[in-house]
């Protein structure tokens, strides 16, 4: 997990060093604020359009919504669990393992199966049990007799 961590920040360090370079050459001499600034505010926007394509996509399918919250969750945990591995390495409470952060996720995968079989049950029963829906009248027609 070390190895993984040192070799991710060597990327965004040479890619850091990459644009400063750029932005030197055309005179810019923005400084590291103003770099942070402007890179993560596009990487930010491109995600976010991104996000939005893929979320318009999902709304419209059946269990749409429910497919954009378990993606924010799985999103959400990606972040906590290796916050977490990270901290251990920081405050030396604990080993910093890739395994520690793989198998945190498929804790959260198996809860969130065991709920997906529930509220399938419960819809398969809801099924059986719900009354078919009525019959729409056509506009001037009565069922009564004319006599």
């Amino acid at each position: 997990m070390k190895e993984a961590i040192i070799s991710i920040v060597e990327v965004i360090n040479n890619f850091h060093d990459v644009v400063i370079e750029v932005t030197d050459g055309l005179g810019l001499n923005l400084t590291d604020k103003d770099l942070h600034f402007w890179v993560m505010g596009i990487i930010g926007m491109l995600v976010f359009f991104f996000v939005y394509a893929v979320s318009k996509v999902a709304a419209k399918m059946p269990f749409g919504i429910a497919g954009l919250s378990f993606m924010y969750t799985l999103t959400f945990m990606f972040v906590l669990v290796f916050a977490i591995e990270i901290q251990q390495a920081i405050t030396q409470r604990g080993n910093m393992e890739f395994a520690d952060a793989i198998i945190g996720l498929w804790g959260f995968l198996a809860f969130f199966l065991i709920y997906a079989a529930i509220i399938g049950v419960f819809l398969v029963l809801r099924s059986f049990f719900k009354k078919p829906p009525k019959k729409k009248r056509s506009p001037g027609r009565t069922t009564r007799s004319s006599h």
